[in-house]
């Protein structure tokens, strides 16, 4: 197929679209990221991060990404929670006391503990104290200790169930 055809091709699938995105990054003609989206400063913020914590590194003005950037990276799209089902409903009674306090550093963790928490019908109060249905799933316990969260989690079984108003 001649480049032509293949421009042509790529053209025509994408006339409808306002914005080309992949990965929730704005996309130019060829499917590479279109930086010219974002400002100046915020792109030379991110290369003076990636520069200064030895992600990267310049070469006569050309940039490549060290040993420890690929290890980031691979460490940052590694990173896969096991699902949960919930063994109780929503109508049942929200007598479970959660709080927790996940670091700042293990976002990742803490994003997929809130989604859990929703999922196992858990309502939140404040912030990192959530109120759901009494008990956890066993299976659920194991893994938070597995993945080391549990002495950042503390539950309180609560005498009368909770009412959201």
């Amino acid at each position: 197929m001649t480049a032509e055809r293949l421009i042509l091709e790529y053209l025509n699938t994408n006339k409808n679209k306002r914005v080309i995105k992949h990965k929730g990054v704005r996309a130019g003609f060829l499917g590479l990221p279109d930086f010219k989206y974002y400002k100046y400063q915020t792109l030379a913020n991110r290369c003076s991060f990636l520069k200064n914590n030895g992600y990267i590194k310049e070469v006569n003005g050309e940039y490549f990404v060290t040993y420890k950037g690929e290890d980031f990276f691979k460490k940052k799209t590694k990173i896969s929670f096991k699902r949960f089902e919930p063994n109780k409903t929503d109508k049942d009674s929200k007598n479970l006391l959660l709080i927790y306090d996940i670091p700042e550093n293990k976002k990742a963790h803490r994003d997929w503990f809130r989604k859990e928490l929703i999922s196992f019908h858990f309502v939140m109060i404040q912030r990192s104290v959530w109120v759901g249905p009494h008990p956890l799933p066993k299976e659920f316990v194991d893994y938070v200790k597995s993945i080391g969260l549990e002495d950042k989690i503390k539950t309180f079984k609560l005498a009368k169930g909770f009412n959201k108003k």
